[in-house]
């Protein structure tokens, strides 16, 4: 079959909104820090998901066992104003959201929340066992000022790493044995301000998984999301966006992992993705629902509520 070479073009402002940056008055905002890495914080409280730093390149993460690159973790803590957090919330157990989770939340003086496999990361990591969190589905957890509730989904597809991780792991450690584990889709709940973010961190989804939930905005992945159906995509947008009532949606895991974080973000190559197929039909969803759809800008303090 033939398969495009290349990346697709990021889309230039005439065809999507940026985020509007944060001002002194936002009780809360958000800095969109590649992958699916986000970092809420108020100046009292502060959480991140994922905190993917690392970002080896394709042919070590395919070559080698993988570590943790401190260098490259300290100077994005620091890029990001990040001295410490209440929370690293791991959105699954795959290498580019997990690989990094404990030695952030380690540095930071965080607690590590996810699924079980996590929490065996977690251990791997020499993490102690108060400061991880091993969470079930429904589950509401607080971490200062922001309380967080774990919905399981389903991790898009294709799924290259399934399964769960079943003991410690430590690195340096292949890939492959990243498993996905828990997939969440996770509401996060500004309590002083009453605002709402859903970090939905892969395009899949479980059928009503979200019914009776709300949020003002969803962090949405996209990652894989243009190899899908336009019927899929279009599910996927009332299974995640329509179902909890936003008004903002801003696009997340569209950016090319293996290139480090001091370059410019380009695209997923077309040999993993298309993100012009999944903005497209979502363009479509978000013009016929009156819902905002933006691009985030890395390290910018955003207030998405505005």
């Amino acid at each position: 079959m033939f398969r495009r070479v290349g990346r697709p073009p990021l889309p230039g402002p005439s065809e999507i909104a940026t985020t509007a940056s944060a001002t002194p008055s936002s009780p809360v905002t958000v800095s969109f820090l590649g992958v699916s890495t986000a970092l809420f914080d108020d100046g009292e409280s502060a959480i991140l998901t994922d905190g993917f730093f690392s970002r080896p390149s394709l042919a070590r993460t395919l070559a080698l066992p993988l570590r943790s690159d401190m260098q490259r973790i300290d100077a994005a803590l620091r890029r990001a104003g990040i001295i410490s957090l209440d929370a690293v919330l791991c959105a699954h157990s795959h290498y580019d959201h997990a690989l990094d989770s404990a030695a952030v939340a380690r540095i930071s003086g965080a607690v590590l929340v996810g699924g079980s496999s996590t929490g065996f990361i977690g251990q791997g990591s020499d993490l102690p066992d108060d400061r991880i969190v091993a969470v079930e589905n429904g589950e509401t957890t607080e971490h200062g000022n922001f309380a967080v509730t774990f919905f399981e989904s389903v991790h898009s597809h294709p799924d290259r790493a399934h399964g769960v991780i079943e003991r410690p792991l430590s690195q340096p450690a292949r890939v492959s044995e990243y498993r996905c584990g828990e997939a969440w889709s996770m509401l996060i709940e500004h309590i002083p301000s009453g605002r709402t973010a859903l970090v939905h961190s892969s395009a899949g989804f479980r059928v009503g998984m979200l019914h009776g939930s709300r949020a003002d905005v969803v962090y949405l992945s996209i990652g894989q999301l243009g190899r899908q159906s336009r019927a899929f995509i279009e599910q996927y947008w009332r299974e995640t966006v329509s179902v909890v009532g936003a008004r903002r949606v801003v696009l997340t895991h569209w950016d090319n992992f293996f290139r480090p974080l001091h370059k410019p973000l380009h695209a997923l190559p077309y040999a993993f993705d298309d993100m012009t197929v999944s903005i497209d039909v979502l363009a479509d969803c978000a013009l016929r629902d009156g819902v905002v759809l933006e691009l985030p800008t890395l390290w910018r303090r955003v207030d998405p509520w505005a």
